[in-house]
């Protein structure tokens, strides 16, 4: 959708139209992975294990916006695959605390790869000025999304 240039224009306007971009094309790029018999759900807590380092499962369940007791159904995957690892807390006794193993870090790197080329790809189809547009536009939402 071209974004007409009019005095009417609002930022409401275009927020609605950006988020809308924003969640088609996010959509989009986690469509575009390998060929694995991980879900979704999966490949979104071993990134957010990577992204992270380490998390305890209710942190976990919390940054997936997620039940605890989903979450444990989806670690318990993970670790059936050898892709997650439990140790134990290192104040609290009670708790645990779940990372990535080498094996998990490795599906998330090609998780990582086939979502960029997928993306490069779309990318290298467009004009010259269209990808400094969008150059632009990513450094502009990198500052919008640390206010």
């Amino acid at each position: 959708m071209e974004w007409p240039v009019t005095e009417s224009r609002t930022a409401d306007d275009l927020a609605k139209t950006l988020r809308e971009a924003i969640q088609r094309l996010s959509r989009r790029v986690r469509q575009a992975r390998p060929v694995g018999d991980l879900t979704f759900s999966q490949l979104s807590a071993l990134t957010s294990l990577q992204l992270a380092g380490a998390l305890t499962p209710r942190e976990l369940a919390d940054v997936e916006r997620v039940q605890p007791p989903t979450m444990t159904k989806i670690v318990g995957k993970l670790e059936e695959r050898g892709l997650v690892i439990r140790t134990p807390h290192p104040t609290d006794g009670r708790q645990v605390i779940l990372a990535a193993t080498e094996q998990g870090r490795a599906v998330y790197a090609q998780f990582e790869l086939a979502r960029n080329a997928w993306l490069a790809q779309q990318l290298h189809e467009l004009s010259p000025a269209d990808q400094d547009v969008l150059s632009r536009a990513a450094e502009i939402m990198q500052r919008v999304a640390r206010a």
